[in-house]
C-alpha cells in the first residue's frame, strides 16, 4: 500500500467517486485512442480483469530515439552511447542487436511529479514529453541538433544501425513536413489527463506541466 496506494483522482474515478473535468476526459480519450496518442497500447490505463487498478505500464521495452543529453558527461565522447539493453552497462544482451535502444516502459503513475523524463532525463516537463512522441518524426528539426550544413542530426542518440528497432507506432511514424498526430490543444488535454494521476499523497508536490 506504501508504493501503490491507488488513491489518485482516476483511481476515484474508475471507483465512481468522483468525477473528471471535460478536458481530462478528452485527454483520456486522446490518450487511449490507437490512431492519435496511443499511450495506452504502452501504458495500460484500465483495470485488469481482475478489478486491479491500472499500473500504466506494460513492463515491455521500446525503443523511442530521445535526443542526446549533452549534460551527461559521458555524451560528451562521440563515440559512447547508452544503448540501454545491450549496453555497455549491461552486459548480457552485449551482441544482440535488435535490443539496442530499447529501454523499459515506465509507470505514468505520479509523472507529473517528475522534473526529468525518459532515460536520459533529456526533456524537463511533462508537456514537452507528450509534444516529442507527436513530432518526432515529422518535425525533427524542432527536437534534434542541425549538422553544419543545416540537415537535421535526427536520432542523434542511436547509432544508425539500430535504427530499425525505432518504434514506428502511432503517434510515431511518417515524415517530415506530414501532419503531427497530435494537435497542440490534444497535447494539453493528454497533459491534464496524466495530472490525475497523481497519488493523493503526493499533492502538495505536484509541479506544473509546462
Amino acid at each position: 500500500a506504501d508504493f501503490y496506494p491507488y488513491s489518485s483522482r482516476y483511481d476515484a474515478f474508475l471507483a465512481g467517486k468522483a468525477t473528471l473535468s471535460a478536458l481530462e476526459l478528452h485527454g483520456r480519450d486522446v490518450f487511449e485512442d490507437p490512431a492519435k496518442g496511443n499511450c495506452a497500447s504502452c501504458h495500460l490505463s484500465e483495470p485488469a480483469n481482475d478489478g486491479e487498478p491500472p499500473q500504466f505500464t506494460d513492463y515491455g521495452l521500446i525503443a523511442v530515439a530521445v535526443p542526446r543529453n549533452p549534460a551527461i558527461s559521458a555524451n560528451a565522447d562521440s563515440a559512447y552511447f547508452d544503448l540501454g539493453l545491450c549496453g555497455p552497462l549491461r552486459t548480457d544482451f552485449h551482441g544482440r542487436a535488435d535490443y539496442c535502444g530499447l529501454f523499459k516502459t515506465p509507470t505514468l503513475r505520479n509523472v507529473a511529479l517528475r522534473k526529468s523524463f525518459f532515460h536520459n532525463g533529456y526533456f524537463h516537463t511533462l508537456r514537452d514529453a507528450v509534444a516529442f512522441y507527436a513530432s518526432r518524426d515529422s518535425d525533427p528539426g524542432h527536437w534534434y541538433p542541425k549538422n553544419a550544413d543545416g540537415t537535421v542530426r535526427e536520432y542523434d542518440d542511436l547509432p544508425k544501425a539500430y535504427w530499425p528497432n525505432l518504434n514506428q507506432d502511432p503517434p510515431f511514424g511518417g515524415k517530415p513536413g506530414d501532419k503531427p498526430a497530435l494537435t497542440d490543444p490534444e497535447i494539453d488535454a493528454i497533459v491534464a489527463f496524466l495530472q490525475t494521476l497523481t497519488d493523493a499523497d503526493q499533492q502538495a508536490e505536484a509541479v506544473p506541466a509546462n
